[in-house]
Order: structure tokens, then C-alpha cells, then sequence
């Protein structure tokens, strides 16, 4: 027997036991009413009803259904943003599901629903073509692997940054350095330049620091070479450079330029000017600042 079955007699055997007990009441227009309006109340409450039923079990059933989608692709060692991406779309699909089936319990055929839906697809398309972009954005973005679920992106068109934690069928969410979470449309990533930091696995530090014009550079080049011997951190397979970079308006501007492991990258860096600054100030190399010199001509 079907649930529609079960629900038609339910709805049967309830209603013959209020038949029964309006059957007591003295005849009436009061009666006579009652009697008309049965069948659509019963049939309306228990409509209500399963449909309660079903929605709190098929959530259930959704939440089951994606966890076993999820745990093969986990166990394939499937790029954690594709899971993301699929378990979403699963979910969106399940729920669509259940919308239909609890609108077949007020009596709403599915080709009905089949028909609203191919007459409202125009609409809805023009309607939800942003959400279609940046559905389309989040599946180029998954075959073409611009980032991943972990790397550290810049997004140019805004200006936005950070961690990627998130890929789903619409958007993609960053969390930035202070745990702010940024949802970022996926179409906009998808249409724009961004950087990727992380992607691989060693970046190098592009270093300029400034000294006066009356300072050694021989000894600041000495400085800095022995900084970095002493940075166990540093890639020693690649080669360290140290130049100069510029001959500024107020400073010799001297390059350094290293690699280190991407995850140690900012860690060193600071790690690094700091060393600078203590070593150069104990042995008297002057950083300068910008200086504006004023020359009084007396008329």
C-alpha cells in the first residue's frame, strides 16, 4: 500500500468517527455545515500532518544521503573543495525532492509541478542568472583549479583576501587573517584575476631596505649575509641575493631576496626585518627617513 493510500484511508476512518459524533448533535443549519465542510478539514489536517512527518524524516534522510556521498569521495582523497561543491548540490537536489513529494500530499500532481516548472524556467532563468553565473563560476573554478580549499588568495577586482575555507555551489568563503569569513560570489572569481600565494610550496622574500648614502654597503651587504646564514628556516637549495636595488632620493635601497617554505613565509619575513633593524643599529647603520631640506634666501 502506498502513503498516498495510507492517507486517504486514515483520512477515511477519521472521518467517519466525526460523522459519528456530529451525528449526535440536534439537526441544524450549524449541523449541515459541519457536515459539508468534513471532508476538506480532515483531509487539510492530515495533509498537515504527514507533511510534518515527512519533512522532519526527510531531513534526516537528506542529512544521511549526503554523508554518504561525502565519506567515498573523503576516502578517494577527492580535493576537499570538489566534496563542498558535490555535497551542496546534493543537498539542494534532496530538498527539492522533499518540497515535491509534500506537495503531493495537498493533492499538487508532479505533472503539475513539471509543468510550473518548464513554464517558469524562462522567468526563473532570466530571474536567477546571477545565481546561474556563479553556479557556472563554482564548477569552472573546480575543473580548472584556480585555488583550492586551504590556498591564500587575492582577489583583485575588490581587493579581497584569505584563506579559503569553503567552495560551495555559489560561493566561495575566505576567512582573512583576524577570522573575519568574506563570501565572495563565485562568478566574480571565476571572471577576475586574483593571486593564488599558496599554490606553491615555497615563495621567496623580497626585501628592500634602505640605507644612508654616507654608510658602508659592503659592511650592510656583510650584515645581512650572516642574518641569513643563521635562519635555519631559509630554503638553503636556493640561492640568497643581496644587491643594490636603488639609489633613492633619500636612501641606498638594497634588495634581499630569499626562499622559505610558503606556510613559514610571513613568520620569517617579520622574523627577518626585525634582525635588520637590531643589527644595523648595532653597528651604526643608519636607516634613513625622509628628510625635507628647507634653503632661506634672504632678498
Amino acid at each position: 500500500m502506498s502513503v498516498l493510500d495510507q492517507q486517504e484511508e486514515i483520512i477515511s476512518g477519521t472521518e467517519s468517527l466525526v460523522r459519528k459524533l456530529i451525528g449526535n448533535m440536534p439537526n441544524g443549519v450549524f449541523k449541515s455545515y459541519l457536515y459539508s465542510i468534513l471532508p476538506d478539514v480532515i483531509g487539510f489536517f492530515w495533509s498537515v500532518v504527514f507533511a510534518i512527518v515527512i519533512y522532519v524524516v526527510g531531513v534526516r534522510l537528506i542529512k544521511i544521503v549526503v554523508k554518504l556521498v561525502q565519506k567515498p569521495l573523503e576516502l578517494r582523497g577527492v580535493e576537499k573543495g570538489v566534496i563542498q561543491f558535490f555535497t551542496s548540490l546534493t543537498r539542494a537536489a534532496l530538498y527539492i525532492v522533499l518540497a515535491i513529494v509534500i506537495l503531493a500530499l495537498f493533492g499538487v500532481s508532479t505533472a503539475s509541478i513539471a509543468a510550473a516548472i518548464a513554464s517558469m524556467g524562462l522567468a526563473a532563468g532570466l530571474a536567477l542568472q546571477g545565481s546561474l553565473s556563479n553556479f557556472a563560476g563554482g564548477v569552472l573554478i573546480l575543473l580548472l583549479r584556480p585555488f583550492i580549499v586551504g590556498d591564500y588568495i587575492i582577489e583583485h577586482t575588490h581587493g579581497n583576501e584569505g584563506v579559503v575555507s569553503e567552495i560551495t555551489v555559489f560561493y566561495t568563503k575566505l576567512k582573512t587573517i583576524d577570522h573575519k569569513i568574506i563570501v565572495i560570489p563565485n562568478g566574480v572569481l571565476a571572471n577576475s584575476s586574483l593571486t593564488n600565494a599558496t599554490m606553491s610550496d615555497k615563495r621567496m622574500i623580497d626585501l628592500k631596505v634602505p640605507i644612508g648614502y654616507n654608510e658602508d654597503i659592503a659592511k650592510a651587504k656583510i650584515i645581512l649575509t650572516a642574518i641569513l646564514d643563521k635562519e635555519d628556516r631559509r630554503l638553503m637549495t636556493d640561492p640568497v641575493q643581496i644587491f643594490v636595488d636603488e639609489l633613492a632620493d633619500s636612501a641606498v635601497m638594497l634588495g634581499v631576496r630569499f626562499w622559505v617554505p610558503t606556510e613559514d613565509y610571513w613568520t620569517v619575513r617579520w622574523a627577518t626585518l626585525e634582525k635588520i633593524k637590531l643589527e644595523f643599529d648595532a653597528n651604526d647603520i643608519g636607516i634613513p627617513f625622509n628628510q625635507l631640506d628647507v634653503h632661506l634666501v634672504n632678498g
